[in-house]
């Protein structure tokens, strides 16, 4: 498993090792012992699957007492994590990444980071864990285009495909 530094010194990138053959590959996608090792503290108690179709954004979506980690197992997404804890030097700033089937790249959200995520193909499936039970009382949003944080989404021209909660933000 390699692990990958990004804009900030808490999130990470993790490539897990992918064996090849002419069957396909085999991959972990997590260890718990490995991934406290790197950075990545559990427990995560939680696993979730998304499906969405070209062009939907999901997010920007955070809990203060909640990390993630975020995979694809099918398609590409465009995964965007922003700085959400006030009083950090980081605040306000955002990063993005590919993420897909093909690079098996992962990553790890830590608590107070939005999340969220553009579809690149025309399908993608994410799978993602995450450290806290779901629970709306804590849950946070940020508009995926708010000019405080001025993302740039790699869009194809169109207007994104949103929840009703999430074009209300």
């Amino acid at each position: 498993m390699q692990t990958l530094a990004t804009k900030f010194p808490e999130a990470k990138i993790v490539i897990p090792d992918v064996f090849r053959d002419e069957r396909g590959y085999f991959k972990e996608v997590f260890s718990e012992k490995r991934y406290a090792e790197s950075g990545m503290p559990g427990p995560f108690v939680q696993d979730n699957v998304s499906v969405s179709r070209r062009n939907v954004i999901r997010g920007m979506h955070f809990d203060l007492r909640m990390a993630k980690l975020v995979q694809v197992i099918e398609g590409r997404i465009y995964d965007v994590i922003a700085d959400m804890r006030e009083g950090s030097p980081t605040f306000r700033q955002w990063d993005g990444i590919e993420l897909s089937d093909e690079n098996h790249r992962q990553l790890y959200v830590p608590p107070g980071f939005a999340h969220g995520f553009l579809t690149l193909s025309e399908r993608a499936v994410v799978l993602y864990k995450q450290t806290a039970l779901y629970d709306p009382a804590n849950e946070r949003a940020v508009s995926w285009r708010d000019p405080a944080l001025g993302i740039r989404w790699p869009l194809d021209g169109s207007e994104p495909v949103l929840s009703q909660k999430d074009a209300a933000l």
